[in-house]
């Protein structure tokens, strides 16, 4: 794992040789640019950034003092329809609390050649406006007006944020190529800012300081007996104004493949989170640098800390849940049951309480800091030592940097004998160490009671089981009718609990007919639907006439039927990042087929058993004929959470093999 961590922080240094900023302006669309039919280099992309300019800095005002202002400026090229989504542009903003983050648009154009000649068009007031995303974030849009295939739009805008602790992410790489990407900070000599980078193209760097002054007013009054005066004073104070610049062009496009948790911890960004600040005639002040000292602060918000000692407001309830409980497993499981049926999760993510864990469970809905602090401080009531664990969701990215940004979530430990269960709360589907998909993002940080800090692994490495018994039978017209039971454990039931929670049995059986090549089905039971901890199960009857090819005398088909995979989710030549499949899995099949009165079986396909040397996966195929009926016994294991790129080639090539194999055909022959 830390071999992952170090090639996405690292990267590959970018090629491209840099030497100065290319000069790039608003408003200055070449003819060339309008007539460009494809990207000359990836001529396959719906649009291009021809150019994007960013540009941080501090803004002194004697009202706020510093604030930080971030001005971008955007060209995009439009190729083909598939790329009209690029003419919108969405931008968050913080509006949680005074003061609020601002932002505003300008110079948005949309250009287009019409018979030789430059038209413009500006944005209109329609096709601007804001949104609410929830209490603390706010979203700004802008629609540009007549994009057509071959238009080039550009815009300007400006977010000012009395925030100095982070810069906005500056990401160099998009889905579409970019061929040109700058990014500078102007900070002043007060303010120190740590900088990291992460993906596989790492920018040219420029830094350069000078000179530069404010200017501060200050009245003072004085009187002289009845009269009263007032001086005005101006005071010049100077400083030096540090300079970074980072350049890259010709940006290929960055890849959404199979498999990818989050496609951003791969995306080449820079970060930027405040180290200190040292303002004249004052103390140096110094801003977390380390998990240590980041943990530290968390643990010690009145927010976070403080809410794990309250414990009157639940006493009551739950004494007489955990009465007369003295197996510590039981006793675990009914206080972490109780928690999930009385709170609700109001989707807010989070390690900070909103509200605080006692109006939370007065009102039995909180985020997700206050359910699950809840329940730490519940668990250590009744004698268990838990710990709130720091986790950052698939959503939010890899927490490769030390900065309270990267974590957004957290779930609690229980610490016993060396072992550790994980729980989680906010999820009515989740088990004791089986916490929610969107949580099983590589490591958390564990927090004792003294504010320290340790790594925990997050990934499961227990086999989520799905058991399939498959048994049809064939006419001599090719059409199949049969009988299949699924039985689904661990992540793969917590996961298809959630997914049709609420999904009326006549829509999903629809979906899982058209999906699975227009099958019509009948007699469907599901079983353990909410017994969530036993597996859950589901069968039904099912008639196809899409499965088996009739050619002469003989009948032609694929065993699995449609418990095969289609195609091979890994077919590209190299692989960046890693393969992410977030559990270890097992899938068990037993079919059994009953061939037509009157039909031999001709050829059946061969044994196989396929495995990477590296431990990967591997798939074992037994088939045997006998009579009427034909056994097929399928074993397929992926044995690991995350496969590393290196050993991408080895997973390409086994699925390759086994997606062959779950292919291959019987061969019927009439008699």
């Amino acid at each position: 794992m830390k071999t992952l961590k170090q090639i996405i922080i690292i990267g590959v240094l970018f090629a491209s040789s840099l030497t100065k900023a290319q000069e790039f302006e608003l408003g200055k669309v070449s003819v060339q640019e309008l007539e460009e039919k494809l990207h000359p280099i990836d001529t396959s992309a719906s649009a291009s950034v021809l150019y994007s300019k960013g540009k941080t800095y501090l803004k002194y005002t004697e009202s706020n003092g510093f604030t930080v202002v971030t001005e971008v400026e955007t060209r995009i090229k439009i190729y083909k329809k598939d790329g009209y989504d690029w003419a919108n542009k969405s931008v968050e903003h913080y509006t949680g609390s005074n003061p609020i983050e601002k932002i505003s648009f300008s110079k948005a154009l949309t250009y287009n050649l019409v018979d030789g000649k430059i038209e413009k068009a500006k944005l209109k007031s329609e096709g601007e406006f804001s949104e609410k995303v929830n209490k603390f974030w706010s979203v700004k849009k802008i629609t540009m007006p007549n994009v057509k295939e071959g238009s080039v739009i550009e815009y300007k805008y400006v977010l000012e944020s009395p925030y100095t602790n982070t810069f906005p992410d500056w990401k160099f790489q998009s889905s579409i190529p970019v061929n040109y990407s700058e990014y500078s900070t102007d900070i002043p000599e007060y303010y120190q800012y740590n900088s990291f980078f992460k993906g596989f193209l790492s920018p040219k760097v420029i830094k350069s300081s000078s000179s530069k002054s404010i200017v501060i007013t200050s009245k003072e009054r004085t009187s002289n007996g009845p009269i009263v005066s007032t001086t005005i004073s101006n005071d010049k104070i100077t400083y030096r104004s540090n300079l970074t610049t980072y350049l890259l062009k010709n940006i290929p496009a960055i890849k959404n493949e199979d498999y990818v948790n989050n496609i951003d911890n791969y995306t080449s960004t820079v970060v930027h989170e405040l180290a200190s600040t040292a303002f004249p005639n004052t103390l140096a002040k110094y801003y977390a640098t380390d998990w240590e000292s980041i943990v530290k602060t968390i643990y010690e918000n009145d927010d976070f800390g403080a809410e794990l000692t309250k414990k009157n407001y639940f006493e009551e309830d739950l004494n007489p849940i955990i009465a007369g409980i003295t197996d510590k497993n039981q006793k675990m499981v009914a206080i972490f049951e109780f928690v999930k049926k009385r709170m609700n999760w109001n989707n807010y993510l989070g390690y900070s309480c909103n509200d605080g864990v006692k109006n939370a469970y007065k009102q039995k809905t909180g985020n997700s800091a206050e359910i699950n602090l809840m329940l730490t401080a519940m668990l250590r009531s009744a004698g268990f030592q838990a710990r709130p664990v720091l986790v950052s969701t698939r959503s939010n990215g890899i927490a490769l940097f030390p900065n309270k940004s990267a974590y957004n979530y957290v779930i609690t430990a229980v610490e016993d004998n060396n072992s550790i269960t994980l729980l989680d709360a906010t999820d009515q589907y989740s088990l004791p160490n089986q916490i929610p998909f969107r949580a099983l993002n590589w490591f958390g940080r564990l927090i004792r009671e003294d504010g320290s800090s340790t790594t925990i692994d997050l990934m499961p490495t227990a086999s989520s089981k799905e058991n399939v018994t498959l048994s049809y039978s064939i006419n001599n017209a090719g059409i199949v009718t049969g009988k299949i039971r699924r039985m689904y454990a661990d992540y793969n039931a917590q996961i298809f609990r959630s997914r049709f929670n609420g999904v009326k049995e006549e829509s999903y059986l629809e979906k899982i007919e058209n999906d699975l090549k227009k099958i019509e089905i009948s007699d469907y039971v599901r079983v353990n639907a909410s017994d969530i901890y036993s597996p859950i199960q589901e069968s039904y009857s099912f008639t196809g006439n899409d499965f088996c090819d009739v050619v002469g005398d003989k009948i032609y088909v694929s065993p699995m039927l449609f418990l095969s995979a289609g195609k091979n989710p890994f077919n590209q030549q190299n692989r960046e990042y890693p393969v992410d499949f977030g559990y270890p899995f097992q899938d068990k099949y037993t079919i059994t087929i009953e061939i037509p009165e009157g039909y031999v079986v001709e050829s059946i396909p061969a044994v196989a058993n396929i495995k990477t040397q590296q431990a990967i996966c591997s798939f074992k195929y037994n088939i045997q004929s006998n009579g009427n009926k034909i056994q097929i016994a399928v074993t397929q294991d992926v044995l690991t959470s995350i496969v590393s790129p290196a050993d991408y080639p080895a997973l390409q090539e086994s699925y390759k093999k086994i997606i062959e194999k779950q292919n291959e055909k019987i061969v019927l022959k009439k008699v």
